[in-house]
């Protein structure tokens, strides 16, 4: 009998029982770099509302100001985009663009409400919800982009919502190359487009923290 033998049967037996090191995947740090506001895309990629259904489903296990739970959640596919499309505004810092540019627009949307007013305790959880929708929709391959200008209550008469929206989430196939600038806490904060490129500023690491 072989000296390990009892190690191998071991490892055959129980080992298999073992907790697995799972192999890590995307991280954090990789998905908020991807997770670029875009407001240009692929409007042959149709969103479907399963998709839609799963980012609002991630919403569900995001920490809540004093467990409130107050925002609610509009699905928009393409087939009701027009009606959401003709109330926001998007780009501006780029009103010369007139965006979305001509067959670039977004077709699908999630138009966030809540029928409390609106609050420090509410904004904290609508910031909280929008970031985590457009994570995982980053996760999924799609990009997407927060709209506070639009309409509110043309929006919620369009769609027949009895609660305000009070914020918008544009979700699709991007179309646009983004990319990061670093700039100084003094510097231009406005995003800007060069050469087919859209750069957004970001504040260095230094300045941001208080010595």
């Amino acid at each position: 009998m072989a000296d390990n033998y009892l190690e191998k049967r071991y490892e055959q037996t129980l080992g298999s029982q073992q907790p697995k090191v799972k192999r890590v995947g995307v991280t954090v740090e990789q998905l908020l770099k991807r997770n670029r506001s875009c407001r240009g895309y692929n409007t042959a990629y149709k969103v479907p509302r399963e998709t839609l259904r799963e980012l609002v489903r991630m919403t569900r296990y995001t920490p809540s100001a004093c467990n409130q739970q107050v925002l609610r959640y509009r699905l928009v596919t393409h087939e009701e985009a027009p009606l959401v499309l003709k109330e926001i505004k998007l780009g501006a810092a780029l009103p010369e663009l007139h965006l979305p540019l001509p067959d670039t627009q977004p077709e699908a949307f999630i138009v966030v409400c809540c029928d409390k007013p609106e609050s420090k305790l509410v904004n904290m959880d609508l910031g909280i919800v929008l970031q985590t929708m457009l994570l995982r929709a980053t996760e999924m391959g799609l990009n997407g982009l927060i709209i506070g200008a639009f309409n509110r209550e043309s929006l919620r008469l369009a769609l027949n919502i009895s609660s305000t929206p009070i914020a918008v989430l544009a979700v699709g196939k991007g179309i646009e190359n983004i990319q990061l600038v670093d700039i100084r806490q003094d510097d231009d904060h406005k995003y800007y487009r060069r050469d087919g490129i859209h750069y957004v500023p970001k504040v260095v690491l230094d300045d941001l923290i208080i010595e």
